[in-house]
């Protein structure tokens, strides 16, 4: 587009500073700044900003909300049956209609790992990748349901290319590429916190950052995902994020809940061990479900208890969902299904004067979705208690020295709780390990500890084996 034609478009919205540097751009710094400039909707970024001075009063609806309906583990209260719903469950891989989403837009940037996150070595014995941990698991699970399980990953501008040129280098880890969909979120520019004109990171480049992970509706969308899940027959897509190696992908009994209830959208929830956890809170709130998050919640609403001692509000998000795949279409053609979440952040811009600018406070606002938004929104949504020693094991933060950093989901808590999972798995068929070895299954040899006695059935596995040095099962 030419200056003129942009100037047309911007002055409406009071923009037009963005063309500061036009004319001393080349060719190509012109066209990636109208590039980025035709994306952008600006009526929407002007109502935004007008919202950007309201705020929620999280105390009073922290003392509205109560906990949600659950299915509880070892309840036997619970509406259905843990047997009924693995058999649903199965039913539905069986007949091919669950594919997986995998969020994987993320840097490893606290982990002090500058590539995709998925790109980390996390096996504690064989050294495997986070992208090949889920790779495995989405093989397995198509082989023993007889049906190829799709997957979607979802990248960001800064992880695309990496991802897939990783993602090829290592043939998609055994998966057809027709099995695989990589698509990338969208993006949202920063603002000035104070006049809402959009920030430029350079001369020819807006300030532009990830859309959040509710971006993925729409990206979805935007890539022929849901058009693709309809031609598929696929009915349910099994939603998880990469940084989590224990997710148990596609878990049959979860799945049969969320069929049997039939749920719009379920979520996996683990109870909360302390009042002020970082998780965010799932509750019921004016008779809807949704999410406080935990930045959110008030110490006193967090720190209620019951009569017998247990918090009020106990559910803790995990980010594993399913979606019922007719729900994000009709979601899909909203363009306010999900809103935007206001962050006040310190965004380096370039000023007039082209001058780099690095701000000491916060100097702009950025704007996310969160796809947990979608809950107040699903019919007959479902909260499903899991087991976190089994299935929660986020890795986000670098490994502690000394006195500093984070205790909690490091590389070093997340091998150890895989260590111990697969420990209890081999221990239950009968082998025994010896104290301080490390051990990993890969998903490729078991998926579970009922596949690992299926091995041992095979021969493949000897149930009197005594492991008394690191092992790999693969």
């Amino acid at each position: 587009m030419t200056k003129q034609i942009l100037t047309t478009q911007l002055e409406p919205h009071s923009q037009q500073h963005l063309l500061t540097f036009w004319d001393q751009l080349d060719e190509s710094g012109r066209a990636q700044l109208s590039a980025q400039i035709g994306a952008l909707d600006f009526a929407q970024l002007t109502r935004l900003h007008g919202q950007t001075s309201g705020s929620d009063d999280w105390t009073a609806k922290a003392e509205r909300a109560t906990p949600p309906p659950a299915i509880r583990l070892n309840n036997f209260a619970n509406r259905y049956n843990a047997d009924d719903a693995t058999a649903r469950g199965r039913a539905a891989l069986d007949a091919g209609q669950v594919g997986v989403v995998l969020v994987a837009g993320g840097q490893g940037t606290r982990l002090g790992f500058d590539h995709p996150k998925g790109m980390f070595a996390i096996g504690p014995v064989s050294g495997v990748t986070l992208f090949q941990i889920f790779f495995e698991k989405i093989a397995a699970i198509s082989r023993r349901h007889q049906h190829p399980v799709p997957l979607f990953i979802m990248t960001s501008p800064a992880t695309h290319a990496e991802t897939a040129a990783f993602l090829d280098e290592h043939n998609r880890f055994g998966l057809p590429a027709e099995q695989v969909t990589l698509f990338c979120q969208g993006c949202m520019p920063a603002v000035d916190q104070a006049t809402g004109r959009v920030l430029l990171a350079d001369r020819d480049c807006l300030a532009l950052s990830p859309d959040g992970h509710g971006g993925m509706l729409a990206a979805l969308a935007r890539c022929g995902g849901l058009a693709q899940c309809h031609r598929r027959g696929i009915k349910q897509l099994f939603y998880m994020q990469v940084d989590n190696p224990l997710v148990s992908v596609c878990d049959a009994e979860f799945l049969g809940y969320h069929l049997l209830a039939e749920s719009e959208l379920s979520t996996q929830v683990v109870a909360k061990t302390a009042p002020l956890e970082k998780v965010g809170n799932v509750v019921m709130l004016d008779g809807r479900m949704t999410i406080i998050e935990y930045s959110d919640l008030p110490e006193s609403a967090a720190s209620s208890r019951n009569a017998d001692g247990t918090l009020r509000l106990w559910a803790g998000n995990i980010a594993v969902h399913v979606f019922d795949v007719a729900f994000l279409e009709r979601m899909s053609q909203s363009a306010d299904g999900l809103p935007f979440h206001i962050a006040k952040k310190k965004v380096p811009f370039v000023n007039e004067r082209g001058e780099r600018v690095e701000p000491a406070s916060p100097n702009a606002i950025k704007f996310e979705r969160f796809i947990f938004d979608l809950m107040p929104l699903a019919e007959n949504p479902l909260v499903v208690e899991v087991d976190a020693k089994r299935v929660f094991a986020p890795v986000k933060n670098a490994a502690v020295t000394g006195e500093q950093g984070e205790s909690r989901d490091t590389p070093a808590t997340v091998q150890a709780q895989l260590i111990a999972l697969h420990r209890e798995w081999l221990e239950r068929v009968g082998v025994t390990v010896a104290p301080g070895v490390a051990v990993e299954i890969s998903p490729l040899f078991a998926i579970d500890d009922a596949e690992l006695l299926e091995q041992v059935l095979r021969g493949n596995l000897d149930p009197e084996l005594h492991v008394t040095q690191a092992k790999y099962f693969c």
